[in-house]
């Protein structure tokens, strides 16, 4: 079988493809269903009128209603997988699960006192962003309210929490990187795992610093691949992309490929002092849509930070108040 492809899903289990933007152009609902007919939805999508249809057609082809949802459980916070909990609370009056350093992620975001749509374009501008960029990361980042519009009230999950869900016990494992207090849920008997976006089968999931946020998110993600990659694990199910069979695998791979990054980092920076929006450019391409931008220029901020802790790299705060990286003497 070749890794791209499909694996057969168990009966229990279904996937539900939800529209987002591009490039990933759709993320991976579950579907999980218990012998008295009542079912859990894992991460349900971003929220638009286009969504909503998408779900209630796909409850109606699987014989089943909003009536039918027992709870909602989300891996993590981010607008593609929490957007439509809150409506789909309104709804049903399920439960929504998630963790409570996702909830708190996702007030600092998005909650009434949330001022990430001002602060994010402020410290990309101190580190090299010109000002038509930051400009458009504000109005970027107002464009998500809408997706995630209601919040949900939340009963919270912890780190080694045991669910119920399709018939069998799931295991909750926190970690971070990707996204604060992400949660991945392991069934042992059966060998399976709802990865969301801690291991994504293709594409290396986004690891972004982010003022207010973790501290040193590329830390916080490669520790959590190395306890995922622990587990014994035969089918994965991830947020976006393909069900895989090679998840132990994928770890391995995906803790090479940040050193790697980290290693092509510091050669760049030893060259001459750089900053980090030249060092995103010189890693990413100059080619990207804004939303691509946020992701490389976070994903490059949280490398410099991880040079930073490894003391391979140091900060240098110049006079007009921006920040530029040169190799540590």
């Amino acid at each position: 079988m070749k890794r791209s492809e499909a694996i057969t899903m168990p009966e229990y289990i279904h996937r539900v493809k939800i529209t987002m933007s591009f490039p990933l152009r759709w993320v991976n609902s579950y579907v999980l269903r218990e012998s008295d007919g009542t079912i859990t939805i894992v991460d349900p999508g971003p929220r638009s009128s286009e969504t909503e249809l998408e779900w209630q057609e796909a409850l109606s082809n699987l014989g089943l209603s909003f009536q039918s949802i027992s709870q909602i459980v989300l891996t993590h916070h981010h607008p593609d997988h929490l957007g439509l909990s809150g409506w789909l609370q309104q709804k049903t009056g399920a439960p929504v699960r998630m963790s409570s350093r996702s909830m708190k992620e996702a007030e600092y975001m998005w909650g009434q006192n949330a001022t990430i749509n001002v602060v994010l374009p402020e410290y990309y501008g101190q580190h090299g962003m010109p000002a038509d960029k930051t400009k458009q990361i504000h109005e970027h980042m107002e464009s998500f309210d809408s997706q995630i519009t209601p919040l949900p009230e939340i009963t919270p999950i912890e780190d080694g929490e045991w669910l119920q869900m399709g018939g069998q016990r799931w295991l909750a494992v926190e970690t971070g990187g990707h996204a604060p207090g992400h949660l991945t849920f392991y069934a042992p008997e059966s060998r399976e795992i709802l990865c969301g976006d801690a291991v994504l089968p293709q594409i290396s999931p986004n690891v972004s610093l982010q003022p207010g946020s973790d501290t040193q998110p590329l830390l916080s993600y490669m520790e959590g691949l190395h306890r995922l990659g622990a587990l014994d694990v035969e089918r994965a199910y991830p947020g976006h992309r393909n069900p895989f069979l090679h998840f132990n695998e994928r770890t391995v791979h995906l803790l090479t490929h940040h050193e790697e990054r980290l290693q092509k980092m510091a050669e760049r920076v030893a060259e001459a002092p750089v900053s980090a929006y030249d060092l995103c450019i010189f890693m990413f391409s100059d080619r990207l849509s804004i939303h691509q931008l946020r992701f490389a220029m976070s994903e490059t901020l949280a490398h410099l930070q991880e040079l930073i802790r490894r003391a391979i790299v140091v900060q240098q705060e110049q006079r007009d108040g921006t920040f530029l990286f040169n190799i540590k003497k």
